[in-house]
C-alpha cells in the first residue's frame, strides 16, 4: 500500500530526525564499545603490574624468611636458647611463598608473552626450581643440627652454615636471589610504564572520541535549532492569534513537511471557526431577543406575584399579631371573674362590660385586617373624636391588670393628670398602650413590676408622655434602631418568648403617628425597657 502524496510530504522532517538519532546513537554505541574494550585493556595492563609486584614481594619474603632462619641457626650452635617450632614456621613459610610465587609465576606466562617476557620466565622457573631444592636440603641440614659441644670450632661453624644457606646445586644462592630481585624490579617497572602509557593512550583516545560525539551533537543540534527556529515561531505566533481570538491571522508556511501540514491545518481551523462565529453571533442576537422578550413577560409576571406574596404574608402576621392581644385580654379577664369565691353580680358585669369592649376592639381589628387585606395597613383611617384619655388609660390598667396576673407580673399605674382630652381614635389610642402594655408584660419575668404612668408635656402646644416602664429583658444598642421595622425581633426577645411576629410595635408608631404623636423607646439590656408615647392634647374648651 503506498502513502499519499500529502504523507510522503510530511514524511520529509521526520526522515531528517531518523537520520540524525541514527547517526548520533551509532556514535554513542561506538563509543560504548570502545569503553567496554578501553576498560579490559586497562584491567590487563593493571593485572601484569599487580603480579609483577606480588612476585617481587615473594622473593623479599624468600629473602627476609632465610635471614631469620640463619640467624636462628646461629643462636643454636653458639648455645642461645632455641625453638624448634620456630624453624619449622620458617620453613613452612618459605614453601607456602613458593607454591604462590609458582602460581604467579604461571599467571605471568598467561598475560606478558613477549620474547623479553619469555626470557625472564624461564630465569625465573629456573630460579624457583634451585630455591625449592635449596630449601629441602636447608630443611634436612636445620634438623640434623644439635646443641654445639664445649669447644666448639668458629670456623667450622661458620663454613657449614654458608654451605647450607648459600650454596645449592653448585650455584651460589645469594647471588641467584639477588639476581632474581633485581630481574623481578626491572619487570614491575616495566610493567608500570607499560600500564601508564596505555592509561595515557587511552586518555588521549577518549577524550577525541569524546569530542566527536559532542562535536557531532552540536553540528546536528545547530542545524536543526537553524532548521526549527523559523516554523516553530511561525506557529507560535498562530496558536497566540488563535488563542486571543484573531481568526484573521494566517501562518505564512508552505513548506512540504510536518510543520508546514500543521500551519495549513491551522490556518483551515481558523477559517472554520471565524464562519462559526459569524454563525453563532448571529444565533446569540436572535436568542438574546428572544430571551428579552420572555424575560420582561417574566419579570411582570414574578414582580405580581411576589406583591400578591407578600401582602399574603403580612396578612397573616398582622392577622396573628392584631388578633393576639385583645383575645389575651378577653381570656385574661375571664380568668380574673371565674377565680376564686362567689363574687357580686356588680363585679361580674363589670368583667363583661370589659370583655364587651374587648370584644369591641377585637371587632375593630377584624374589620381593620380586612381592610389590610384589599391594601395595607397605612391605608387604615382614624375616626378622630374628642377622647378623655383619663379614661382610656382606667381602661388600659382594667385590661392589662388582668394580662400581668395571668403572667404573674405586677401591675403598678401612678396618678396621671386630669383633664387629659383630646381629639382621636379612642379604640385606636386603646390599642397602642396596649400593644406597648403587652410587650411589657410578655418581655418581664415572672414576679416583675411594669408601670403605668401619666404627665403633661412642658411645651406649647399641650401634649401629653404616656410612660410604660418595666424591668425585663431589656434591648440591646444595635437591635434598638431596628425594632420599629416589621418582622424584626431583637435575638434576646426570640430567645424569651419563641411566639411573635414583629408587628406590635410598627403598628403602634404608625396609630401614633396618625395621632400626630410619636412612640420611642429607652432601654438597657438584662434591666428593662422604657416605652413613652407622645401625643398632643386638645387646647382647653376644645375637646368636650
Amino acid at each position: 500500500m503506498t502513502e499519499s502524496p500529502v504523507a510522503q510530504r510530511s514524511s520529509a522532517f521526520r526522515r531528517r530526525i531518523t537520520l540524525a538519532l541514527a547517526a548520533l546513537a551509532t556514535i554513542a554505541a561506538l563509543q560504548g564499545g570502545f569503553a567496554v574494550w578501553a576498560v579490559g585493556l586497562a584491567q590487563h595492563h593493571v593485572l601484569r603490574g599487580r603480579v609483577a609486584a606480588d612476585i617481587k614481594q615473594g622473593f623479599t619474603a624468600l629473602w627476609f624468611d632465610k635471614q631469620q632462619l640463619r640467624n636462628w641457626m646461629a643462636q643454636r650452635q653458639f648455645g642461645a636458647s632455641t625453638s624448634d617450632d620456630q624453624r619449622d614456621l620458617l620453613l613452612q613459610r618459605m614453601r607456602d611463598t613458593l607454591e604462590r610465587l609458582n602460581g604467579l609465576a604461571e599467571q605471568a606466562m598467561l598475560l606478558d608473552d613477549g620474547p623479553a617476557a619469555r626470557q625472564r620466565q624461564a630465569q625465573r622457573r629456573d630460579a624457583l626450581t634451585v630455591l625449592r631444592g635449596s630449601l629441602d636440603q636447608l630443611a634436612r641440614g636445620l634438623a640434623s643440627l644439635n646443641q654445639p659441644a664445649p669447644g666448639l670450632d668458629t670456623g667450622a661453624a661458620w663454613r657449614l652454615a654458608n654451605d647450607l644457606f648459600d650454596n645449592a646445586e653448585g650455584r651460589d644462592l645469594r647471588v641467584l636471589l639477588g639476581d632474581s630481585l633485581a630481574r623481578e624490579d626491572v619487570s614491575l617497572r616495566e610493567k608500570r610504564a607499560d600500564t601508564d602509557a596505555t592509561l595515557a593512550w587511552l586518555r588521549r583516545l577518549w577524550i577525541a572520541t569524546t569530542a566527536s560525539l559532542v562535536l557531532a551533537a552540536l553540528v546536528l543540534a545547530a542545524g536543526f535549532t537553524r532548521a526549527l527556529r523559523a516554523p516553530l515561531l511561525a506557529l507560535a505566533e498562530g496558536a497566540a492569534a488563535l488563542r486571543e481570538g484573531r481568526l484573521t491571522h494566517r501562518i505564512p508556511l508552505d513548506a512540504s513537511n510536518e510543520f508546514g501540514e500543521v500551519a495549513r491545518s491551522m490556518n483551515a481551523m481558523a477559517e472554520e471557526l471565524a464562519a462559526h462565529r459569524v454563525r453563532e453571533a448571529e444565533a446569540r442576537q436572535a436568542l438574546e431577543v428572544q430571551v428579552a422578550r420572555r424575560t420582561a413577560e417574566l419579570t411582570v409576571a414574578l414582580n405580581t406575584q411576589k406583591e400578591a406574596e407578600a401582602r399574603r404574608r403580612q396578612l397573616f402576621a398582622d392577622v396573628s399579631h392584631e388578633l393576639r392581644t385583645p383575645t389575651t385580654a378577653i381570656r385574661g379577664e375571664a380568668q380574673v371573674a371565674l377565680r376564686g369565691a362567689e363574687k357580686p353580680a356588680e363585679e361580674y358585669r363589670q368583667s363583661l362590660r370589659r370583655i364587651e369592649d374587648a370584644t369591641r376592639q377585637l371587632g375593630s381589628t377584624i374589620d381593620d385586617l380586612l381592610t389590610m387585606a384589599r391594601s395595607d395597613i397605612d391605608s387604615l383611617s382614624l375616626r378622630h373624636k374628642p377622647v378623655d384619655l383619663g379614661r382610656v388609660l382606667e381602661e388600659v390598667v382594667s385590661l392589662g391588670t388582668a394580662m400581668a396576673q395571668a403572667r404573674g407580673i405586677h401591675l403598678q399605674a401612678r396618678r396621671w393628670p386630669s383633664g387629659l382630652s383630646m381629639l382621636g381614635d379612642e379604640d385606636r389610642l386603646r390599642q397602642i398602650l396596649l400593644v406597648l402594655l403587652d410587650n411589657a408584660i410578655r418581655y418581664s419575668h415572672a414576679g416583675g413590676v411594669v408601670q403605668l404612668a401619666a404627665q403633661r408635656g412642658s411645651e406649647e402646644p399641650p401634649t401629653v408622655e404616656l410612660s410604660i416602664r418595666d424591668q425585663g429583658i431589656g434591648i440591646a444598642p444595635d437591635a434598638l434602631q431596628e425594632v420599629f421595622e416589621r418582622g424584626f425581633r431583637a435575638p434576646n426577645a426570640q430567645d424569651h418568648i419563641t411566639d411573635g411576629s414583629g408587628l406590635g410595635l410598627p403598628i403602634a408608631r404608625m396609630l401614633a403617628r396618625g395621632h400626630g404623636g410619636e412612640v420611642r423607646l429607652t432601654s438597657i439590656l438584662g434591666e428593662g425597657t422604657v416605652a413613652i408615647v407622645t401625643l398632643p392634647l386638645a387646647p382647653v374648651g376644645e375637646a368636650s
